[in-house]
């Protein structure tokens, strides 16, 4: 149809191996696509972030997008739902644009606690005006703008 896709990166799915996903979808002709990391499963009810990927990703040709609240899910890990480590979402954000992504997807609310889902990983939104800026600073730096 046309539209843009965007890929989100598999739990499982090597950096590298997006290749195969993005080729599926360019045997269709479309060539709108973003590509999206967002953690890779790494033991008991942890994702981790392997920044290698950004740049293994950003060799296809394609914007990268860093989602930075999901990456730090913990599937499982609140008894019986997912449970999240939010205080990291600045740290691990701050790491993905100075490593060239070219966009963040971040998932905030005022009141994160009485979100209706992903409440563990969410950015309270009184702290994402100052991350922001912080973000659009590194990126400036690294792509020298």
């Amino acid at each position: 149809c046309g539209k843009p896709v965007n890929i989100k990166k598999g739990l499982s799915v090597h950096g590298g191996q997006v290749r195969h996903i993005i080729a599926k979808v360019e045997s269709t002709g479309n060539r709108k696509i973003l590509i999206t990391e967002r953690g890779t499963t790494f033991g008991y009810n942890n994702l981790v972030v392997d920044m290698r990927s950004l740049s293994l990703m950003r060799e296809f040709g394609y914007p990268i997008i860093f989602d930075a609240t999901h990456s730090l899910q913990l599937p499982g890990g609140a008894g019986r739902e997912s449970g999240g480590d939010s205080w990291l979402v600045p740290s691990i954000a701050r790491a993905a644009v100075a490593a060239g992504c070219d966009a963040v997807f971040i998932e905030t609310h005022i009141s994160p606690e009485k979100a209706l889902s992903d409440s563990a990983t969410m950015l309270p939104i009184l702290q994402l005006r100052s991350l922001w800026q912080q973000l659009v600073k590194i990126d400036e730096t690294v792509n020298k703008k």
